[in-house]
């Protein structure tokens, strides 16, 4: 498939998949032409790559991941097992940030209600 095509499929633009060639986690075939060929397991390659950036993950340890996600049934290939501390370092960044964004929406909260409260005054 051409690039307009996987970017209709995955839900992005053209210019994100040119990024993800550009920073080596997509690979499409060249056609004679120079328009770029997408098997069509890159709509869930893209979709691993939205979603690990989407948790924070820089491209290059998004690069050293994909290749132990071989399809959207195995978690992690058995032959990258040494991804594991990584992957537990980055499980606990996201938690801390999850914590972080917790206790702001809990401020928010109060204040809202603090606010709504006072509205509601005389």
């Amino acid at each position: 498939m051409r690039i307009s095509e996987l970017a209709r499929r995955a839900g992005t633009t053209p210019r994100a998949l040119r990024y993800y060639e550009e920073q080596g986690l997509l690979r499409p075939a060249r056609l004679a032409s120079g328009y770029r060929r997408y098997e069509p397991q890159a709509v869930g390659t893209v979709r691993h790559i939205q979603l690990l950036l989407s948790a924070g993950l820089n491209t290059a340890a998004i690069a050293e991941i994909l290749p132990c996600i071989p399809d959207d049934v195995t978690v992690l290939a058995p032959t990258c097992p040494e991804l594991l501390d990584a992957l537990a370092v980055e499980r606990n960044r996201i938690t801390t940030s999850i914590d972080r964004l917790a206790a702001a929406r809990a401020v928010l909260d109060r204040l809202i209600q603090a606010g709504s409260g006072a509205r509601d005054q005389p």
